[in-house]
C-alpha cells in the first residue's frame, strides 16, 4: 500500500480572495450570422470530409465551414 502524503507540515500563508477575472458565458461564445446556401460538391470530397469527421467525432459540415472560414481569413488579410 502506498504511503499517504501529509501536507499539514508545509509552510502556511494567508489566503487571499482572487477576484473573478473570467468573462461571463455570453462573452465566450461569439456568434456570427450564418447564411444557408446550397452547393454542389464532388462526391469524393464529401466522402473525405464525412470520413474525417467521423474519426474526429464532429460534423462534416462544420469541418467544411471551418475550412472556408480559414481560407477567407487568410485571403482577406492579403487583399
Amino acid at each position: 500500500m502506498k504511503s499517504r502524503i501529509n501536507y499539514s507540515n508545509g509552510p502556511k500563508s494567508e489566503l487571499r480572495v482572487v477576484r473573478d477575472f473570467l468573462p461571463p458565458p455570453e462573452q465566450l461564445v461569439l456568434k456570427e450570422e450564418n447564411v444557408k446556401i446550397t452547393i454542389s460538391l464532388k462526391k469524393s470530397s464529401v466522402e473525405f470530409f464525412k470520413k474525417e469527421a467521423q474519426k474526429h467525432r464532429t460534423s462534416y459540415q462544420k469541418m467544411i465551414r471551418q475550412l472556408i472560414d480559414w481560407y477567407t481569413i487568410k485571403h482577406q488579410k492579403s487583399a
